[in-house]
């Protein structure tokens, strides 16, 4: 088990609220977004300035942490490609367990405590959280403008430039009689004796 790291900015320690239930701490950070963070088409760049607004607040099983998380995620238009940007402004809410209180739940049967998040010494990482908050929240298909016509599909040209930009598209069957017309046409004379 790979252990948090107390100096990294997605890792609140824990400490300022302990284990006082009704005890609260606010934090507001800026971070730079994890790697990965985004789908394929779509995604906050590695470094990137994210801004978290979180509050701990200390409960019998764990710590509660509510926040906020913005910044700006880039991708490409699916549409014509062009590069489009989306704000990003995603809330989160769930609660940490002590590890004690973790075990007790896998005791006890619970499901859901192995899906728990967990508080590591003390320590808190925030980044899966981010990450299912951020995600879920991005376009499937973003568009650089509701309206956008796309590519052409025949030559690639974007259709916003030339909205009546058209191919003559001939009927397969057809094709073989084009280049009959196309052919250069010779007279055949026969010899008679």
């Amino acid at each position: 088990m790979n252990r948090l790291d107390p100096r990294s900015p997605l890792v609140l320690d824990t400490k300022e609220v302990g284990r006082r239930p009704g005890s609260m701490a606010e934090l507001v950070r800026e971070v730079g977004a994890p790697a990965d963070f985004g789908t394929e088409v779509l995604r906050v760049t590695e470094g990137e300035p994210l801004d978290v607004d979180v509050r701990l607040e200390s409960v019998v099983e764990g710590v509660l942490v509510t926040g906020s998380v913005q910044g700006t995620a880039t991708g490409a238009c699916v549409r014509c490609l062009d590069p489009v940007s989306h704000d990003v402004d995603a809330r989160f809410q769930e609660l940490f367990a002590y590890a004690d209180r973790n075990a007790h739940h896998q005791e006890v049967g619970d499901e859901d405590a192995a899906e728990e998040y967990l508080i590591e010494d003390g320590l808190i990482d925030l980044e899966p959280v981010l990450r299912d908050a951020v995600v879920p929240a991005l376009p499937f298909q973003p568009v650089c403008r509701p309206d956008c016509p796309g590519l052409c599909s025949e030559c690639g040209m974007h259709l916003a430039e030339d909205p009546d930009h058209a191919h003559d598209v001939i009927d397969p069957r057809w094709a073989a009689l084009t280049d009959l017309a196309s052919e250069p046409t010779t007279t055949q004379t026969s010899d008679r004796t």
